[in-house]
C-alpha cells in the first residue's frame, strides 16, 4: 500500500475500524528558554572531627596504622588487642557539610587490618542565616524569598536575583551556587567618623547601591555615630535574614564591613553616601566627619569559585541566559568552553544547545580597553561598567541577563538597545563614559550602557567579546549578541520541522516515482521543505532576501553515503537600525528669483496698441 502507516500493522484481518494519530504536520516548535543565576551562596562552615570510638575492633591491626575514613578522617591505632583496634586518635579531622551516620567504615590503611568500624563525634553545627542548596546543583527558584532561603539572605547570589528579579519576572530562572573557595578571604572596609556634627541632619549612606539613611544630632560623639550605623545596616533585613551583603561592626568610631562571603566577588561591594547629591535632599549634616573606603569599594577578597563541577552537573539541562558575575580570565575561559562552538559547546555540532554568557565588568576607560582586548569569544558579553558606578558588578550582570532573556524570548532579532536596568544606579555625571569612550569600548568587544531618561542605564549595545578569526584577523561574524539568538531560533525552528517531519522516512533520488502517501523523502522535498521554513521566518521578521537563499540553498544526498542528505544552509539574516545618519545638505533658497510652481509662469509683456500679448 503506498500510504505509510508507522503503527498500524499491515496484515490486520479483523474488522473494521482503525485510526493512527499523526503529529507531524501540525506542531510548531515551542522552546522555553531558561536563564542560569550563577554565584556564591552562604554555606554553613564545615564541621569536623573532634572524638572517635571503636565500634568494631576488625583484625590484622597493629599500634601505628593509620586507617583513611571518607570526608578525610585519618584516625591512628593507639591500642590493639590480638590485632582488634581497641583505642584511636584522631590525626586528621577531615571536614563535611553532610555529617555521615555511626558506625563509619574504613576505606583504607596503612596496614593490613580490615573490618574496623568507628562511630564519629563532629563539631557543634554554627548557628548564621546560610543557605540550604548543594553548592554546585542548579535549582529553580520562583521567587525572592526562594533564593534567600536556598543561598542565604545577603549572598552574592541572593543579591543577584534581585537584581534579576528587578528586570524579569516573567521568564523562567534557576540558580546555580557555588561554594566559598578554599582558603578565600572576604573583603572589608571601614566608614569612620572623625568628628560630630555641629547641625542634625542625616547620613545619607549607599551599601551595594542599598540606601543606607543615618540620623544624626549634634549631641551624638563619634562612637555613637557609628553604632547607629551599624543598627542601620543590620536593621535591614528580608525574610528574617540580612539583605545587604555585609555585616558591621563598630569600635571607637570605627565601622567595620565585611562581605557576607569570602571570595573576590566582595570586593564589588560598593560603599559611597549622598548619590542623588543637593537636588536630591541629601547632604552630610554640616561638621561630620566622615571617611569611607579607599575608592568607595571594599577591598581584599581573595578567592575565585571553581566552576568545573557546577559547569559538569548542567551539562544535561537547557540554560539560554546565563548570568555569571567572574570576569577573571579562567572563569570565563571554562564557561567558553561549555557554551562555545568546540564538539563539546553547547554550539557544538554534537549538542545543539545553544545558548549565551552576560557578564559585567567594572574598570576605569583605560583599564577596560586592556580587558577588552584579551576576549574573543562570540557567546559571551561583558557589560562595561564605570568605576564609581553605585550598583555591584553581579547585581548589574544579572540585570543585563534578565533584560535580555526577557527580550529575546520574544524576538532574537531585535536589538536591546534602549532597554533599561532596572534597579541598577548609574555613576555620577561627571564619571560617565562619553561618547568616544563608548565607541571606542564597543570596538574592543565590550557591550555598553549609557543613561537612559530614567535615570538608569539602558542597555546601548549588545557587543559579544568575538573580535578576531581564527587566523587572527579582525571579523565581526559574531559581534552582536543578536546574531546567534537569531540563529538559534532558526535551528530550532528547522530542527523542529525536520525531526516531525521527515522522523522515519526512506530516502531516494528525485524524479523517483513512488505512491502518494509513501514515507520516501528527497533532496528536492526537503529543499521545498527549507524553503517554506525559511519563508515562515522571513514573515516573523528573522530573515530576508527569499530570492537569494533560494539559488544558494543546496541539498544533495551523500555521494559516500546513500543514506544522508547534505545541506548548504545560506539564510540572510535580518539586521537592526543601530545608526540613522543624516547629510542635512541645505539651501538658504532653491531659487532667489520668483518659484513659477506656486505662482505659474509670468505672461508675456502687454502691448497697449493692439490689446494682445506679444
Amino acid at each position: 500500500m503506498p500510504i505509510s502507516f508507522a503503527n498500524i500493522p499491515a496484515n490486520i484481518k479483523v474488522p473494521l475500524y482503525y485510526v493512527e494519530v499523526d503529529p507531524s504536520m501540525a506542531g510548531l516548535p515551542s522552546v522555553n528558554l531558561k536563564a542560569l543565576m550563577v554565584g556564591t551562596m552562604l554555606a554553613p562552615p564545615p564541621r569536623t572531627v573532634t572524638a572517635a570510638t571503636v565500634a568494631t575492633g576488625g583484625s590484622g591491626y597493629v599500634v601505628g596504622n593509620t586507617i583513611n575514613l571518607a570526608n578525610g578522617v585519618v584516625l591512628t591505632v593507639a591500642t590493639a588487642t590480638t590485632g582488634a583496634v581497641a583505642t584511636v586518635t584522631v590525626t586528621t579531622p577531615g571536614s563535611a557539610q553532610t555529617i555521615p551516620s555511626n558506625p563509619v567504615p574504613q576505606v583504607s590503611t596503612n596496614g593490613t587490618g580490615t573490618g574496623a568500624t568507628f562511630n564519629l563525634t563532629w563539631s557543634a553545627a554554627v548557628a548564621g542565616s546560610y543557605g540550604t542548596a548543594t553548592p554546585d546543583v542548579p535549582i529553580p527558584i520562583g521567587s525572592q524569598s526562594q533564593a534567600d532561603q536556598a543561598f542565604g539572605p545577603g549572598s552574592e547570589l541572593s543579591r543577584i536575583f534581585q537584581g534579576y528579579y528587578s528586570n524579569n519576572f516573567a521568564n523562567e530562572v534557576w540558580g546555580l551556587p557555588v561554594a566559598e573557595p578554599a582558603g578565600a578571604v572576604a573583603a572589608t572596609g571601614t566608614i569612620t567618623i572623625t568628628q560630630s556634627p555641629t547641625e542634625a541632619g542625616t547620613i545619607h549612606l549607599y551599601i551595594a547601591g542599598t540606601h543606607v539613611p543615618v540620623n544624626v544630632m549634634t549631641t551624638d560623639t563619634p562612637t555613637n555615630i557609628a553604632s547607629a550605623i551599624v543598627s542601620a545596616i543590620s536593621s535591614l533585613y528580608v525574610d528574617g535574614g540580612p539583605a545587604l551583603p555585609v555585616t558591621a561592626t563598630a569600635a571607637a568610631g570605627v565601622v567595620t564591613l565585611t562581605a557576607h562571603w569570602k571570595g573576590v566577588g566582595g570586593n564589588e561591594i560598593t560603599v559611597m553616601q549622598n548619590y542623588y547629591g543637593t537636588l536630591g535632599s541629601e547632604i552630610t549634616p554640616p561638621g561630620l566627619g566622615i571617611t569611607l573606603p579607599s575608592g568607595g569599594l571594599l577591598s581584599g577578597g581573595t578567592g575565585t569559585p571553581t566552576m568545573t563541577n557546577a559547569i559538569s552537573n548542567i551539562q544535561s539541562l537547557d540554560f539560554e541566559y546565563v548570568a555569571m558575575p567572574y570576569s577573571d580570565s579562567n572563569s570565563l575561559f571554562a564557561w567558553d568552553q561549555e557554551y562555545g562552538m568546540s564538539d563539546q559547546g553547547r554550539w557544538g555540532w554534537q549538542r545543539q544547545k545553544f545558548g549565551h554568557i552576560f557578564c559585567a565588568k567594572r574598570g576605569t576607560y583605560s583599564a577596560l580597553l586592556t580587558f577588552g582586548d584579551t576576549l574573543n569569544s562570540p557567546v559571551e558579553s561583558v557589560l562595561a561598567m564605570e568605576q564609581t558606578m553605585p550598583s555591584p558588578a553581579f547585581e548589574v550582570t544579572a540585570a543585563y541577563a534578565a533584560k535580555a532573556q526577557r527580550a529575546l524570548i520574544n524576538d532574537p532579532a531585535r536589538p536591546l538597545q534602549t532597554l533599561s536596568l532596572n534597579n541598577i544606579k548609574l555613576a555620577p555625571v561627571q564619571d560617565r563614559f562619553n561618547w568616544p569612550e563608548l565607541n571606542s569600548l564597543a570596538s574592543n568587544g565590550l557591550a555598553i550602557q549609557e543613561a537612559g531618561s530614567d535615570r538608569q542605564p539602558m542597555i546601548a549595545r549588545e557587543q559579544t567579546t568575538y573580535q578576531l578569526n581564527l587566523y587572527g584577523q579582525s571579523d565581526d561574524a559574531y559581534e552582536l549578541v543578536t546574531t546567534l539568538a537569531t540563529l538559534a531560533k532558526l535551528f530550532r525552528n528547522q530542527r523542529h520541522a525536520i525531526t516531525s517531519k521527515f522522523p522515519r522516512h526512506k530516502l531516494a533520488d528525485d524524479g523517483t516515482k513512488f505512491g502518494p502517501g509513501q514515507a520516501i523523502v528527497t533532496p528536492g522535498i526537503i529543499k521545498a521543505e527549507l524553503v517554506n521554513e525559511y519563508q515562515q521566518d522571513m514573515w516573523n521578521g528573522l530573515v530576508e532576501n527569499l530570492r537569494e537563499f533560494k539559488a544558494h540553498l543546496i541539498v544533495e544526498r551523500d555521494p559516500d553515503n546513500p543514506n544522508r542528505v547534505n545541506v548548504l544552509y545560506p539564510p540572510d539574516l535580518i539586521n537592526q537600525l543601530r545608526v540613522f545618519a543624516v547629510l542635512a545638505q541645505f539651501r538658504l533658497q532653491y531659487d532667489r528669483g520668483i518659484d513659477f510652481q506656486i505662482i505659474g509662469q509670468a505672461p508675456p509683456p502687454f502691448q497697449a496698441a493692439g490689446g494682445t500679448p506679444q
